[in-house]
């Protein structure tokens, strides 16, 4: 099957389309459904009539753009009517939904002319908190958003105008950096003369190129003072005398831009460009040039960006419209001004500066991408998008003053990244306890890059003052090959006198083996046991290893150098797991193979008090498979014995209960229909496996099936901390671990 019958299948399996509208509130009794609607509706209908903003707290209002179209445009299909243009508009409400969580409403409507475009849409504000027009035809589009914005008191954006001006415009400011050149020298050559053609060269104006240095060609040429166009292409036409066709316009020009047909640029054209021409050739599905033929005409830098997504440096509208709607929405802007514009652009310019999370280099197939000509603009599979451009547009409108609430943008920055997924809220508590007393963290395989590009991030976030082990010379190379402005802190065993540190090993281990020249060559060359002794010896606060050992091996020298905390005899591995609503905290998953009841009580107790670092109230159940005694073998006893331990402690100070199957412990309408006598009076939120065997199975089916995403595993027992990383972790996974350490490092100090 092509691409077409893939595309029609996909459409058409049931249910049809591609949105849909679901509840967000309960709908489960009879009260639930008397305040969804009558009698209960009543109330904020009343609110709604006394206070219109009123809409923005009791309606979906303040989460709602209407997306509206009457398919006279649409892209690469042309005018194929309101009907036909419905899939490009579901389509839209799903990027809506899916980069930034907004709502949508899609509106096709069968009308040709800019009244009657007005005049329905501009009835339909009670409706939307925005009006994203798509697809509507030029010159027609700018009278339609012109008039809306003036008749609305939400904002009005024509993406199709100022999409591709924002993106592209985000590129623009760093291709010219990479080139060495100014905005205002530019001379900027437009191949197109449509709404977003014109509105891009409008935008390039409000980021400092020079109107006078702007050429714009359309089908018959430069366009020219003496020439009978609209008012829109007008504003840019050249003196009389500046004719000529579009290669005569690109001659000595340093930036190209396509908003045209496929194919009208070729290699001579690019060669009679200035010196490390700009080139964004953006015509869709096949651009003005193609990117080998633009990279392969010259010797030079040819930076050169498309709208395909299989080459580099995409001009993809998705990286601007949802958030920009993100940040209007949460400060219930009236307008989308130009200030908002421009801070989108220059948040997506600063974001490609910086280093680029796993897991967007693994979505683009392990591609390098670091800023430079090849890598110019964010990817639109970048989660960083949302936080950092929402909170720049948010700023921009409360600057502006077409906000009608204030935001704190520290604040709003967290809530943006709660929406990216539970696991985000969690860890930014973390975070922030880690920065308000930055402590230091030994990283072992210092000379991994992902663990400088983790010791980098940290520094610059303020989560820690990371210390890397290593050579030196390794470690600045990476630095220097990742164009990181990142001074490390190096820890080099050939570097300086150790010998403190392998006298505490001596004094640790000469009863258990170790002879004081091996522990001289074991701290030289294993930065497990010189990261410990550091630990040790107070010269770090916490110390973080594993992402190029085996678990046992890289665990194996912390236990025999830092050791258990007092009273506690073993140490186990905690995984927290954060679903959409909930979060759960598995163990032990990675430690212990099969514990006794006292082990089992004991590793309960350090995971409860793990979860109140997240400011989780601990309610623990041992899990087993057996319920409450059903069954009664020497593996169901284990688990009851060591929950009734704990609940015969006056000590513990949180619920827990068990032996209890899993299903038991966290569904609260089998708890408390079956088994109301039970401590646990509402679902459990720490799970105490039986062994290593079950807790290995279930976090990880937990994670793969259940759609959990994992933070973890944490070391919980240690004498000091020390947490051991997962081989193949990620960078975020060893920055999260890294505010875990310095969390816990702080709590020791208190």
């Amino acid at each position: 099957m092509g691409l077409d019958d893939d595309a029609l299948d996909y459409h058409a399996s049931d249910p049809p389309g591609k949105v849909e509208i679901s509840t967000t509130k309960p709908t489960n009794t009879q009260r639930d459904l008397s305040l969804a609607y009558s009698p209960g509706v009543a109330a904020p209908c009343r609110a709604i009539a006394d206070d219109p903003t009123k809409a923005f707290t009791h309606t979906t209002k303040g989460n709602m753009v209407g997306v509206v179209s009457n398919g006279s445009a649409v892209l690469g299909l042309g005018d194929i009517g309101a009907q036909a243009a419905k899939p490009v508009m579901e389509g839209k409400g799903v990027l809506f939904k899916r980069f930034a969580d907004i709502d949508v409403f899609d509106i096709e409507l069968d009308q040709a002319t800019a009244d009657e475009l007005v005049a329905t849409v501009s009835a339909m504000e009670p409706t939307f908190g925005g009006i994203n027009l798509e697809d509507i035809k030029a010159p027609e589009c700018f009278e339609v958003e012109r008039r809306l914005g003036d008749a609305m008191d939400v904002p009005v954006f024509h993406d199709d105008q100022h999409g591709t001006a924002i993106i592209s415009g985000a590129a623009l400011l760093n291709a010219a950096e990479i080139a060495g050149k100014d905005l205002s020298d530019l001379d900027v050559v437009f191949s197109g003369a449509g709404a977003s053609a014109i509105a891009t060269a409008k935008f390039y104006v409000s980021l400092g190129v020079e109107r006078e240095h702007i050429t714009m060609c359309d089908s018959s040429g430069v366009i020219t003072e003496d020439r009978d166009v609209n008012e829109f292409k007008a504003a840019f036409a050249q003196p009389a005398d500046s004719g000529g066709d579009l290669a005569d316009a690109m001659a000595g020009a340093d930036v190209f831009v396509g908003l045209s047909v496929g194919g009208i640029v070729n290699q001579a054209m690019v060669r009679s460009m200035a010196d490390d021409p700009i080139v964004f050739a953006m015509a869709n599905p096949d651009p003005e040039i193609d990117y080998e033929s633009a990279k392969a005409a010259r010797e030079d830098t040819v930076i050169m960006a498309t709208g395909r997504s299989d080459y580099p440096n995409q001009v993809n509208n998705v990286l601007g419209f949802p958030f920009i709607f993100r940040g209007a929405l949460d400060v219930r802007a009236t307008d989308i001004n130009e200030e908002m514009k421009v801070a989108a652009a220059t948040a997506l310019a600063d974001l490609a500066k910086q280093d680029v999370p796993d897991e967007v280099v693994k979505a683009y197939g392990d591609q390098p991408l670091q800023f430079g000509s090849e890598y110019i603009i964010p990817k639109p599979l970048d989660p960083r998008v949302l936080f950092e451009v929402a909170p720049a547009v948010a700023d921009a409108a409360m600057e502006t003053g077409v906000a009608r609430t204030e935001l704190d943008l520290v604040d709003y920055r967290e809530e943006l990244e709660a929406r990216l997924g539970k696991s985000r809220e969690m860890m930014r508590i973390v975070i922030n306890k880690a920065k308000s007393e930055r402590q230091r963290i030994a990283l072992g395989e210092g000379g991994d890059e992902k663990m400088i590009r983790a010791a980098h991030q940290m520094h610059e976030a303020g989560i820690a003052d990371p210390v890397l082990l290593g050579d030196r010379d390794t470690i600045q190379g990476t630095v220097d090959a990742l164009s990181l402005d990142f001074d490390p802190d190096v820890v080099d065993p050939d570097e300086g006198d150790h010998s403190a540190y392998a006298d505490t090993l001596y004094d640790l281990r000469k009863r258990k083996g170790i002879t004081r020249n091996e522990a001289e060559s074991l701290v030289a060359r294993d930065p497990n046991y010189l990261g410990s002794t550091m630990v040790e010896a107070g010269d770090a606060d916490a110390f973080l290893t594993g992402l190029t050992h085996h678990y046992p091996s890289a665990l194996k020298p912390p236990l025999q150098v830092v050791g258990t905390a007092p009273d506690t005899d073993y140490v186990a591995g905690v995984y927290m797991l954060t679903f959409q609503n909930r979060v759960v905290f598995c163990a032990d998953a990675t430690v212990n193979q099969d514990p006794d009841a006292d082990v089992l009580a004991e590793v309960a107790q350090h995971t409860a008090d793990l979860a109140r670092r997240f400011n989780v109230d601990p309610r623990v159940a041992v899990l087993s498979y057996s319920n409450f005694g059903s069954v009664d073998n020497e593996g169901t006893r284990k688990p009851r014995r060591a929950a009734q331990r704990l609940r015969e402690d006056d000590d513990i100070d949180f619920p827990v209960d068990g032996e209890m199957q899993a299903d038991t412990a966290v569904v609260e309408d089998i708890l408390q229909g079956s088994y109301e006598f039970s401590d646990l009076d509402t679902a459990a939120n720490v799970l105490i496996f039986p062994n290593l065997e079950a807790g290995n199975i279930g976090y990880k089916l937990l994670q793969r099936l259940g759609g959990a995403d994992a933070i973890g595993p944490m070391l919980v027992g240690m004498n000091k901390p020390v947490h051991v990383l997962q081989r193949g972790d990620e960078v975020k996974d060893i920055v999260n671990l890294a505010a875990v350490a310095a969390a816990d490092a702080q709590q020791r100090e208190d």
